[in-house]
């Protein structure tokens, strides 16, 4: 028993959610993944069993202040798990909402870089870029203050104190003791003798007045005086106020520029270059770069585009209005202006992550110099090293952790965590190959390997052909979805699945399916196209493009090769503009032409439906209006008076009042995540007891929220219009979602697909765009058969579908194929094949070697 301990993680009747009391052992310091349809219950074993256990287990073992939280936490519905070492989850989602938030905070690459700069950089003149800043004598300081008008009335200070918390009593004392009178405390001039303790959680700006002088011309003995004090005092810096204009000067004896006499404070400490930090950030902005974004992340300038369908709106944002002081850089002028090889800590966080490693290598210091950097140099170069080869070395340090996608939010989590030399570690992932070209898989898997290497243990939820083929150990989840999956249909090695005879996954191993559409009929030819001329946003080369209309396009390319921005920022922003009267800000370009060959657009993202718990998949496309109609005209509604609105959880009448028809409470853990708990009252059930009571075949409408899409298409057969809607949620292979399903628990794939369900509903669609991107997250290779007869469906109905797509078997389908490249960031951005699969074959491009 203790040898299975130590080998192996041992589960015993894991029936959370659609398990079926299901037994397995995952081998400790392996990499084992779990694959399977969607809706099989991969998500449910690996994040809502085994990790939500490492984490009631963490939480036991904390202080007695953390353990009140326990008993409202639900366990896992498991018999038992032993052998569970301590649990990290890495989930496809951008944790971080904050706009301070950037890639270089999250990786921690931005701490190291404050640290660096705090202790060898080297200062510049703003008003003269290419003057480093030498030491200033006092005597020059003097020399200075003298140039002034005479007559001038000045206060000379010391700055004691900068964005400090505390009392101050005991300084308050000793200051009056050595000889000073009066202070300026957070701008107030007061008597030292006479000043009480400051309030100690807020931060203070503490000045002492050294002296106060009328500008003569015998004045100089008692200006050098007051200024060799201040700068004793001060941290060999001087506060001068001239008290005639109210206006005041920093000099410093530690650099100032020879031609204006800009000087620098001390920026000794790390916090000089954080934007987070009233010490570094800049003044106008707060540190955000934009004037259009406040501390919670709402957009002020934004449009609603109404063309997704949104039931709440997607916001985007319209236009950003850059601060005009830091110009986006979010540091105050001096921070901006200390440079490293002549690069300001702004400038290497614009850099594509890709260039960092050499440039660090290759920096050239003194030795003085190296023997401080060294060490922090040797953490840069390994941290970017990791972020370039998980995949992402295409972005910058200081793009918004928010505006990342799922998949590469979770590689750059994954990139820390190998950083951070962890052992003994579950590392709980989902899907981490999303959005990753076949090209750049080899590099994360091997990251994964280096990972196993040290000493932990890789779980996986992944679809990804190659990854399955290099895992230790594989389950397969079957054999359906939803109430249908649950079982464990295969495990075992590589060798054991593919002589699975039970296994949907076994069948495209061995290439007896294919995820590919067979197109029985030949798509029919159009000469009607969409035209782009000059694209030149972010790292565009000026491309030219002509993109077939009435067809099936797949644009595909490395991350980071310029899909996006040529696609979204570009194309559709400004077709937007064009057909449904949207105010977007476009990528530039020269020209747009064929938009009188498209009569509608539609960009079906993988944005959450909607953004709250209450946002729903009946909600989103419009059923549960129907429902609740439904409802309303039962015999035992209209003797009570109830009409359609008694049945929403979202207004008063119907709902349970104790969770206001949320059917959980948000639990706020202040030293953790916030974790949601199921509401005591309604049992999660969102409606009171009255309502519950009303049924339509034997079922409340609390019931119908908790069936699947296929119980419900089975429940609502004699309604057409329900019937329809639910029968697109079928198509689109989301048999398996409840109906009730909280729009915050979808991923982004299963949120897409809601959205092409809505779009699939509408009838009688034609000349419609509609744009994809990265569609098949989420999918099983049997999900991916099945979402590429849909997007061959709306093309046989006379609409155009383009997608953005690494996965091999959309391209296989597609009728034309757009290649950018060659490579990602900087090194991207060019038009290298543009044709048919027939074509791309013999073509030398990154993906032409995988198909």
């Amino acid at each position: 028993m203790k040898k299975d301990i130590l080998k192996f993680i041992d589960v015993k009747g894991a029936r959370e959610h659609n398990l079926k009391n299901i037994d397995l052992k995952i081998p400790k310091n392996k990499i084992t993944v779990i694959t399977g349809l969607s809706g099989s219950g991969k998500s449910s074993l690996a994040f809502d069993t085994i990790y939500a256990e490492g984490q009631r287990r963490y939480m036991d073992g904390l202080s007695a202040y953390a353990k009140q939280f326990l008993d409202q936490l639900k366990k896992p519905d498991v018999d038992s798990i032993s052998g569970l070492t301590p649990a990290i989850s890495i989930e496809q989602k951008v944790t971080s909402t904050n706009v301070r938030s950037t890639v270089g905070t999250v990786t921690e690459v931005y701490d190291l870089l404050r640290i660096l700069f705090s202790k060898v950089g080297t200062p510049y003149c703003p008003k003269h870029p290419d003057q480093e800043l030498k030491t200033q004598s006092s005597e020059q300081i003097v020399d200075q203050v003298m140039s002034l008008p005479l007559g001038s009335k000045l206060m000379f200070l010391a700055p004691m104190a900068r964005q400090k918390k505390g009392e101050f009593l005991k300084e308050f004392k000793a200051w009056f003791k050595s000889g000073f009178l009066k202070a300026r405390v957070n701008g107030e001039i007061v008597d030292l003798d006479l000043q009480g303790k400051l309030q100690k959680t807020k931060q203070h700006n503490i000045d002492l007045v050294v002296d106060r002088v009328i500008l003569k011309k015998d004045s100089r003995h008692r200006v050098s005086q007051a200024i060799e004090r201040a700068l004793e005092w001060g941290n060999s810096q001087v506060i001068l106020v001239d008290l005639k204009s109210d206006s005041e000067n920093l000099y410093s004896t530690s650099s100032a520029c020879p031609e204006c006499s800009f000087s620098f404070p001390d920026f000794s400490d790390p916090k000089f270059f954080s934007f987070n930090s009233p010490r570094g950030y800049c003044p106008s902005c707060k540190g955000i770069g934009t004037l259009d974004i406040d501390e919670d992340g709402d957009t002020y300038n934004v449009v609603y585009d109404e063309n997704l369908g949104d039931s709440e709106g997607d916001i985007d944002e319209l236009s950003i209005n850059i601060c005009g002081e830091c110009e986006g850089e979010r540091l105050r002028l001096e921070a901006r202006n200390i440079k490293i090889g002549k690069k300001s800590i702004s400038q290497i966080c614009s850099d594509s992550i890709s260039e960092l490693p050499d440039w660090f290598s290759k920096l050239r210091l003194t030795k003085t110099e190296l023997k401080i950097a060294s060490k922090l140099l040797d953490e840069l170069v390994k941290r970017t090293n990791y972020l370039k080869r998980m995949g992402v070395g295409y972005l910058h340090l200081n793009r918004p952790s928010r505006t990342l996608s799922g998949g590469e939010s979770q590689r750059i989590r994954l990139a820390s965590q190998i950083g951070s030399g962890l052992v003994g570690v579950l590392y709980v992932l989902d899907e981490p190959s999303i959005g990753l070209h076949p090209q750049d898989h080899t590099n994360l898997l091997g990251i994964l390997r280096e990972l196993r290497d040290k000493g932990n243990t890789i779980l996986m939820v992944e679809h990804d052909e190659d990854t399955i083929r290099t895992a230790d150990y594989i389950y397969d989840l079957g054999p359906g979805a939803g109430r249908l999956g649950g079982n464990i249909q295969a495990h075992g090695t590589l060798k054991d699945l593919l002589k699975a005879k039970d296994s949907v996954t076994a069948d495209y191993l061995t290439g007896s399916k294919t995820a590919s559409v067979i197109k029985e009929l030949a798509t029919e030819v159009s000469d009607k196209t969409l035209s782009i001329r000059g694209a030149k946003q972010n790292n565009l080369k000026s491309v030219n493009l002509d993109i077939p209309l009435h067809q099936f396009v797949v644009i595909t390319g490395v991350s980071g090769s310029g899909k996006s921005t040529l696609i979204i920022d570009t194309l559709y922003k400004q077709l937007a503009n064009d057909l449904h009267k949207t105010e977007w800000a476009v990528g530039k370009h020269k020209k747009i032409s064929g938009v009188e060959n498209i009569e509608r657009l539609v960009n079906i993202t993988q944005k959450p439906i909607g953004r709250t718990p209450r946002s729903n998949p009946a909600t989103y496309v419009g059923m549960f209006t129907s429902i609740r109609e439904l409802y309303a005209q039962l015999p035992e509604s209209k003797i009570r008076g109830h009409k359609p609105g008694f049945f929403s959880f979202n207004v008063k009448g119907g709902r349970c009042e104790a969770c206001g028809g949320a059917g959980r409470r948000k639990l706020e853990m202040n030293f953790m995540a916030d974790v949601y708990v199921e509401c005591e009252f309604c049992l999660g059930r969102r409606y009171h007891r009255e309502t519950l009571n009303i049924k339509y075949n034997d079922k409340s409408i609390a019931d119908v929220l908790e069936m699947t899409v296929l119980e419900a298409y089975d429940f609502f057969k004699n309604h057409k219009k329900l019937e329809r809607q639910l029968k697109t949620l079928l198509d689109v292979g989301l048999d398996y979602i409840t109906l009730g399903q909280a729009a915050t628990t979808l991923s982004g794939g299963e949120a897409q697909r809601i959205k092409l369900s809505k779009e699939l509903s509408k009838q009688n669609t034609k000349h419609c765009l509609y744009i994809l991107d990265e569609p098949t997250t989420g999918l099983h290779f049997e999900d991916i058969r099945k979402l590429n007869a849909l997007l061959q469906r709306l093309v046989d109905k006379g609409n155009s579908v383009l997608v953005i797509e690494h996965n091999l078997d959309v391209i296989r389908s597609a009728d034309h194929i757009i290649e950018l490249g060659p490579e990602g960031g900087k090194n991207g951005g060019n038009l290298v094949f543009t044709g048919k699969l027939e074509k791309l074959k013999k073509a030398k491009t990154p993906t032409s070697a995988f198909i």
